[in-house]
């Protein structure tokens, strides 16, 4: 049986309507932080959604709960894609579980292969992304991050963050790391 490259699960992520709200209900609701938040449009490059060109925007937060990494994502952009799939504007819901991929085009063969259409897939900064349409499977999208270490470097760092958090300064941007 031919698997994707890592079934390593590091990530769950959830599209939200309002960010900051969603943050604060995190830190003051669960005691999750810090989130470290970044904004993502130019630097998303190469999208395609469902096969055709497209764009994608989007404001991000990511913390850490234990061993598991949480994100938020509020889409900001009106072109269609993986997010509003699913959930529609005005909602929070949970979206996706995420893995590193080793060989995104590999990734990419076995969900197809499997009836799992690429939803979303483009370039952010450094590494490919892709969104596989899995809800039919485990009521959920499959994201998948091509591994880079400078990107693992950055996900330790939001770890150890979280890891020895006192409770100050809730909210940062991915500059204080």
């Amino acid at each position: 049986m031919s698997l994707p490259t890592d079934r390593t699960m590091f990530q769950n992520a959830w599209v939200v309507d309002d960010l900051e709200s969603e943050m604060r209900r995190w830190v003051d609701k669960l005691g999750v932080g810090p989130f470290f938040v970044a904004e993502h449009d130019e630097n998303i490059t190469g999208i395609l959604y469902r096969g055709e060109p497209s764009e994608l925007s989007m404001k991000v937060a990511l913390a850490q709960a234990g061993p598991l990494q949480i994100e938020l994502i509020e889409p900001t952009t009106p072109k269609p894609c993986a997010y509003r799939d699913t959930v529609k504007p005005g909602e929070t819901k949970f979206h996706h579980m995420c893995m590193w991929t080793h060989d995104i085009d590999a990734d990419t063969k076995y969900f197809e292969d499997n009836g799992y259409p690429t939803a979303n897939i483009g370039s952010a900064g450094l590494a490919k992304f892709a969104y596989y349409d899995t809800n039919s499977l485990i009521g959920c999208m499959i994201e998948v991050v091509e591994y880079k270490p400078e990107i693992d470097t950055m996900f330790k760092a939001i770890a150890a963050a979280g890891h020895s958090w006192d409770g100050k300064k809730p909210i940062r941007t991915m500059n204080d790391l």
